[in-house]
């Protein structure tokens, strides 16, 4: 099969090798699915650069997220999804043949229905910006009639997390540094876009909210954003967060957060528990099959390219996601 591979890490122009390599065996409780679509991720870069430790396997083809169809199952699988488009996710994590190819074996339950309607360029971005944004909006339960903010709404998981808590009813305020990103963010349907660099955050949350302030953070800088967060956050409300790059080992305000009763989780969406990623997978897929919700793919990229697709990933100037298309 033709794909993308790095035996080191390094810059991606380096490292990055387009050629013919094996499929992998196809064993029990797995499908072989041809890929038609890879997305590209922070977390995919960085690994490639080194910025995750030495390369951990002797040849490793990069991307966990993507999209095609199964062509094979092993022993056990139901025969009836040969042919089934599907989604992947998880597909590089703590494995050494990731989507970035023409060929991916996975164990089946990695392998998610695509429904009918989204594209794979689409279902390329589900695996870690859908999925992220998912379980961020809904891993304390319905958002109906809350009041949600989605900090950095203009990100690949802050345009799904705005949309997704609409769908479920939310009222929703997200965060964004600049008219371009605001813009964005408003096209996913947030009711108040705020740019943090301009405008006082926590006097427009108070203002929009009538006071009350916020039920639900989702929440890409933890330690940058903990003051406002702690400002805006209404009792017994929830910061649902899955980075903090700005402030990696904040100091927490343990007495007023708790005396606001606050839940905070940390999450990582590699890692969710069987029931918790069912519950994503199945939540994400009913959205995704109402219709309702756009997938901002705003460049994309052939497979032999996908050199320049890290670049575009790692310059932080690509608002939407970046995919690697695969013939």
């Amino acid at each position: 099969m033709r794909a993308v591979w790095y035996t080191e890490t390094g810059e991606a122009k380096d490292v990055l090798e387009v050629g013919e390599t094996d499929v992998a065996v196809l064993g029990g409780g797995e499908v072989l699915v041809r890929m038609h679509a890879s997305g590209v991720n922070p977390s995919d870069v960085k690994t490639r650069s080194g910025a995750r430790g030495p390369v951990k396997f002797p040849q490793v083809i990069p991307h966990s997220d993507g999209a095609g169809v199964i062509e094979a199952v092993g022993a056990g699988v139901d025969t009836d999804r040969i042919g089934e488009r599907v989604w992947i996710w998880n597909g590089a994590w703590a494995r050494a043949f990731g989507t970035c190819a023409q060929y991916i074996v996975v164990p089946t339950a990695q392998a998610v229905n695509l429904p009918d309607g989204t594209s794979f360029e689409a279902g390329a971005c589900l695996g870690i910006p859908g999925s992220t944004a998912y379980y961020g909006v809904y891993s304390d339960g319905s958002v109906e009639g809350q009041t949600i903010l989605v900090t950095g709404g203009a990100g690949a998981v802050g345009h799904y997390a705005i949309q997704f808590a609409k769908l479920g009813g939310a009222k929703v305020i997200t965060t964004v540094s600049g008219p371009e990103k605001a813009a964005h963010a408003k096209t996913a349907g947030a009711d108040l876009v705020i740019n943090y660099r301009e405008d006082d955050v926590v006097a427009a949350i108070k203002d929009f909210t009538d006071g009350k302030g916020v039920n639900r953070i989702v929440e890409v800088e933890f330690g940058g954003n903990l003051e406002v967060s702690n400002q805006v956050l209404a009792a017994n409300g929830v910061i649902a967060t899955y980075g903090s790059m700005a402030a990696v080992e904040p100091v927490l305000p343990f007495y007023p957060m708790m005396f606001n009763g606050v839940t905070l989780r940390m999450y990582i969406v590699y890692l969710l528990s069987d029931a918790d990623r069912k519950m994503t997978t199945e939540g994400l897929n009913a959205l995704l099959a109402g219709g309702k919700v756009t997938h901002a793919v705003t460049k994309t990229y052939s497979l032999a390219d996908t050199a320049s697709a890290h670049k575009a990933v790692e310059s932080g100037t690509v608002i939407g996601n970046v995919v690697v298309t695969i013939d």
